[in-house]
């Protein structure tokens, strides 16, 4: 597969990792750079190994967790969503969220990170190498996390609670994306 076709579909990839952690930022006060960094890591980090794991796992696997997977990411994304769609509209001072304790990165990872997993799975089908392709992924997933805090930061800054309303119905869209786009025809 030519290097033209990872990156288009390492930045279809990102997006989701770019809308997370825009909405990080809407919430993300204090140490931007290093809330940045430590998506960027996690989220970069999880798409590349999914990858990884969709290729070598090739289609045996694929077929047992395949049925569940949107539905998991659907209900993470969700929850979170509607939580802070709640806060922004309840209008009370909300404290700065940990988006950094271990439990949320995981959590957010995997729901991020579910269809790198399934494109990991074609590559393998198409006999597409993994390491330059998940290397890609992951690069371009850490970007995307890192511009997605610093520019949700910057818009809550300015704009306040509708840009944390705002962060929670992306959220919500993402997750009925991912759930329609593995129940529809």
């Amino acid at each position: 597969m030519e290097t033209l076709t990872v990156l288009i579909v390492a930045v279809a990839l990102a997006m989701d990792c770019f809308a997370v952690s825009l909405a990080a930022g809407t919430v993300t006060k204090e140490r931007r750079i290093f809330t940045s960094a430590v998506l960027g890591i996690f989220f970069g980090g999880f798409q590349m190994i999914m990858a990884i794991a969709g290729w070598a796992a090739g289609s045996s696997i694929a077929s047992t967790i395949g049925y569940i997977d949107h539905w998991i990411a659907f209900i993470i994304l969700v929850v979170i969503g509607g939580k802070m769609m709640y806060e922004g509209i309840k209008g009370e001072e909300v404290h700065e969220r940990n988006y950094l304790a271990v439990s949320t990165l995981f959590i957010l990872s995997i729901a991020t990170s579910i269809d790198s997993f399934g494109v990991g799975l074609s590559f393998a089908l198409l006999s597409t190498g993994i390491v330059s392709a998940a290397a890609i992924i992951g690069i371009i997933s850490f970007i995307s996390s890192f511009a997605g805090v610093m520019f949700g930061s910057r818009l809550a800054a300015r704009f306040g609670r509708p840009v944390e309303i705002a962060g929670g119905i992306v959220l919500v869209i993402i997750g009925i994306r991912i759930l329609f786009e593995h129940i529809g025809p």
